[in-house]
């Protein structure tokens, strides 16, 4: 049970951003322009790398949320999943993995981020922006999950909701928007 009154029908970080909608605007603006807005990596990429942020601080809602989206954008189920589970034989490029990696550090603890691993990312084709967006998607994405998980926003189970949810941030991206939830709860 959340820790402070939230709707119901908007679990996760969806019931957080609606009750304080003057700070979730310029969260969800950040999180446009990371996500969605331009980059050499694709918004798939960009997803992994919040999936796999969310795993390691084991937040179950937005580790399912991402990879759904991550599925949805990747239009397969496989890769997000091996990200996860299997980085090392993951079907994504040797800059991502490591580019991941980074993002992993990040979560676990940023100061671990070494020159070395910058250096292999750059061997690898890592441009200079790609290291900070990373870095900086998997800051933010450590803030979301303390976000949600600190205020033990609800986190359902089902697979069925994180798809829908996955469908509306790949047709509608993290802006705010008229009716954005409507078919976030049906069945």
């Amino acid at each position: 049970m959340p820790h402070i009154p939230l709707d119901p029908n908007l679990p996760g970080i969806t019931g957080l951003l609606n009750y304080r909608q003057d700070t979730a605007l310029p969260i969800r603006q950040l999180t446009q322009i990371l996500l969605r807005g331009e980059s050499t990596l694709t918004e798939g990429e960009r997803e992994l790398i919040a999936t796999v942020v969310s795993q390691g601080n084991q937040c179950d809602f937005c580790c399912n949320a991402h990879t759904a989206a991550a599925d949805a954008l990747l239009g397969e189920t496989t890769t997000a999943e091996m990200v996860k589970n299997d980085p090392e034989n993951a079907p994504v490029s040797q800059k991502m993995k490591y580019l991941l990696q980074i993002a992993r550090n990040v979560q676990a603890d940023a100061r671990t981020v070494s020159t070395e691993l910058v250096d292999k990312a750059k061997e690898a084709g890592a441009t200079d922006l790609e290291l900070h967006d990373t870095v900086l998607i998997a800051a933010l994405f450590c803030l979301y999950n303390k976000y949600v998980d600190g205020l033990a926003s609800v986190t359902p189970t089902e697979p069925a909701f994180y798809n829908r949810l996955a469908n509306i941030l790949k047709t509608s991206g993290y802006l705010p928007s008229e009716n954005r939830y409507a078919s976030l709860n049906k069945s």
